[in-house]
């Protein structure tokens, strides 16, 4: 398994995911998303994983700024926002090769090999 963790230090959801993998042996690689963002071709991957850039927007994102921007833009305009500002992203989001979770889905990372 090729295990990446997309989140924040600060989210409860990405401490959780990372400490399922932790207690279970599995190697990880955690990136800070305030730290550096996805690549296009990481956001493209998770994207055609869980099925569009919609599922991966945080509708209660804090920064509504960005949010509101976001909301009214095309797909291709969304991706570029969200390159510009991962805060709008849920996380974390769970990579394993063209698999992709977005949230804690420990019964999804059971199944993965």
């Amino acid at each position: 398994m090729n295990i990446q963790i997309f989140g924040t230090k600060k989210c409860f959801d990405t401490k959780k995911a990372e400490r399922y993998f932790k207690e279970r042996g599995i190697k990880y690689q955690l990136i800070d998303m305030k730290e550096k963002g996805m690549s296009q071709g990481e956001l493209n991957s998770v994207k055609q994983a869980v099925g569009g850039i919609e599922v991966m927007i945080n509708e209660n994102c804090k920064d509504k700024e960005a949010l509101s921007r976001i909301q009214f833009a095309s797909n291709i305009n969304k991706e570029k926002r969200v390159l510009e500002y991962p805060q709008l992203l849920k996380t974390p989001i769970v990579r394993n090769g063209k698999q992709a979770t977005i949230g804690y889905k420990p019964e999804v990372w059971k199944e993965w090999d």
